[in-house]
């Protein structure tokens, strides 16, 4: 197996990827840890340690989060993200992670990995957190703002796949993201949309409210980039400000202070079930190859996660069973 990591994507690159890349190097003997960026660069912060099964390939441009995202890759080809696109596209890598610009991301997954045959718009599909520890896949949460009834059709049947080849769940159930649960709600994009995910070969359970989604009543959730962004913000926001109140009035006594100490692993375990770091690396579902999104902000565990996520892609033969569904198993 052989992984490019975009050295150089992300609010605190290339410190955390090559942590990273390291510890996945050391853990995984069998996965070839491929890193693009400025050579010099990289090789001066590696040091002389460094395992036989990780190596740079050189990219001497960067692609910042600010930039056009189009533009900057059109515009920069020897772009750290870009050439781990172009290893990925010419077969010389399994898979890709970057922590770099979305939109540069998608742009790269469109005009330098390839869209899948069959495939309008690909969606980003990332897991959310749920009471049980499993998770929910949910897609798309933002790499279309617009979507049609069709697309929504194609998230499903791609989110099944990854759900059933790479966390092993027969028959995952598919739930519509809506503002009720009864047939007939929504607008008319959630109509339409419900009308084809009934006939569709996979296990649709109807619509799903957002307050339900954490208690897992579905595997799959669908839903239009826009209102799936929304929903992550706002889940995102929400478990900010209950950890603040929650670290507030532990503090707020001597006899909560004491209280806090007895609870604190208890406090911890909760801590980590809403660790967006456990959950990261998003997979890009819809392109001709295996591309994954790590939050820009990631720290060096969550990044070694993405690259987990997408080991256990290639491993599972993710690409393979995409492709069969959607015009080619190249």
């Amino acid at each position: 197996m052989r992984i490019a990591i975009d050295a150089m994507g992300g609010d605190h690159a290339p410190d955390v990827n090559l942590e990273a890349s390291l510890a996945a190097a050391r853990e995984w003997p069998d996965t070839e840890i491929i890193l693009t960026g400025p050579a010099d660069l990289l090789r001066g912060r590696l040091g002389d340690n460094v395992p036989g099964n990780l190596r740079i390939v050189d990219a001497k441009e960067i692609i910042a989060a600010d930039e056009e995202p189009v533009r900057a890759v059109r515009r920069k080809p020897d772009s750290s993200m870009v050439v781990a696109g172009r290893l990925v596209k010419e077969g010389a890598a399994d898979a890709m992670v970057s922590s770099g610009n979305t939109g540069a991301l998608m742009a790269t997954g469109l005009l330098v990995v390839g869209r899948l045959p069959g495939i309008d718009r690909p969606g980003l599909a990332p897991m959310l957190p749920s009471l049980d520890d499993v998770g929910v896949l949910a897609l798309d949460l933002g790499a279309n703002m617009d979507a049609k009834p069709e697309h929504l059709l194609q998230y499903a049947i791609m989110g099944t796949i990854y759900r059933e080849k790479v966390h092993g769940i027969s028959r995952p159930r598919v739930g519509l993201l809506n503002v009720g649960t009864e047939p007939g709600k929504g607008n008319e994009l959630a109509k339409a949309a419900y009308a084809l995910l009934e006939k569709a070969p996979i296990h649709f359970v109807g619509n799903v409210e957002a307050r339900d989604v954490l208690l897992r009543n579905c595997d799959v959730l669908v839903c239009d980039g826009f209102n799936g962004n929304i929903l992550l913000k706002a889940m995102e926001g929400a478990v900010s400000v209950f950890i603040r109140m929650l670290r507030e009035e532990l503090n707020a006594s001597v006899k909560n202070r004491l209280a806090a100490l007895m609870l604190r692993p208890a406090f911890r375990k909760v801590r980590n079930k809403l660790n967006d770091e456990e959950y990261n690396g998003a997979p890009l579902l819809g392109v001709n190859g295996l591309v994954f999104k790590s939050h820009g902000s990631s720290g060096a565990r969550a990044v070694k996660n993405a690259i987990r996520n997408a080991r256990d892609a290639i491993r599972n033969g993710l690409r393979e069973a995409l492709g069969g569904e959607f015009g080619t198993g190249g």
